[in-house]
């Protein structure tokens, strides 16, 4: 149960102001509380409740070994999900999203070697023995791929889930996502479908306190998860299976598998 301090830091965060009743997609009205000056206001005792939900979840992913992949593209959250993903230590997408990152995932991870490719020329000094013209390409490419895909650059495998902010921003992934049975966590705010989210934390997804109160608390959940990791040192086989767990808890389908789960490529 959501205790009142809990409530009283998401106030303070602005985390209950939703959008225009009139941009209200009415699956959220579960989770409003009231409307006030032409504004929805989001139920911060549900917020709370599905918080401590998603982080429980997030921390046995965290737990078993598998990646959580962040995605805020929107500028105000940008700058915050980098930050706090990087301290997590969890790969991340805030500029545009690669279409097929996941359903493609074989695709992106050549891009990913070709970068590491373009590293090694450097390092053993192939690069130097490139033309001027051949060299400003080869720059021109890797400040091209670090852009769009440095932050995922230690992601063999497709992720154990998503975290989103902002899903109708980006639908794209969660599409894909459902695809390949990836769960999805997200900010979710009331202009926005909760149907397809797996874990929906209903909140502002527009305010940069907001948007830092959810990740900062997610994340922290998320590195618990992998200290426990370090002190317990779980088997291979016993990861999978708590992935699936999760998954099972808000997926009423008989069998749920990770995608790809032993595959690095």
């Amino acid at each position: 149960m959501a205790n009142n301090n809990q409530v009283k830091e998401l106030l303070d965060a602005g985390v209950h102001f939703g959008h225009l009743t009139r941009k209200w997609n009415p699956n959220m009205a579960p989770y409003i509380y009231m409307e006030r000056n032409g504004i929805h206001i989001i139920n911060l005792y549900k917020t709370a409740a599905k918080l401590e939900e998603a982080n429980e979840a997030l921390k046995k992913i965290a737990a078993s070994g598998r990646k959580v992949l962040f995605v805020a593209t929107k500028k105000q959250a940008k700058d915050i999900v980098a930050d706090k993903a990087k301290n997590a230590n969890m790969p991340y997408i805030t500029e545009r999203w690669p279409g097929g990152m996941l359903t493609n995932f074989v695709t992106i991870r050549k891009a990913v070697k070709k970068m590491a490719a373009i590293d090694r020329m450097k390092q053993d000094g192939t690069f130097n023995t490139l033309s001027k013209k051949e060299r400003l390409a080869v720059d021109r490419l890797r400040a091209k791929l670090e852009k769009n895909l440095g932050s995922i650059s230690d992601m063999s495998r497709l992720p154990g889930a998503l975290f989103i902010v902002d899903t109708t921003r980006e639908h794209i992934a969660v599409k894909e996502a459902q695809k390949l049975n990836i769960p999805v966590f997200a900010m979710v705010d009331t202009n926005s479908d909760p149907r397809p989210i797996d874990f929906v934390i209903p909140s502002n997804d527009d305010a940069s306190k907001s948007i830092e109160k959810i990740i900062g608390s997610v994340t922290n959940a998320i590195i618990e998860g992998l200290n426990e990791r370090k002190s317990g040192g779980k088997a291979d086989e016993e990861e999978d299976d708590d992935v699936v767990e999760v998954k099972k808890t808000v997926r009423k389908r008989s069998s749920i598998v990770v995608a790809n789960s032993d595959e690095e490529e």
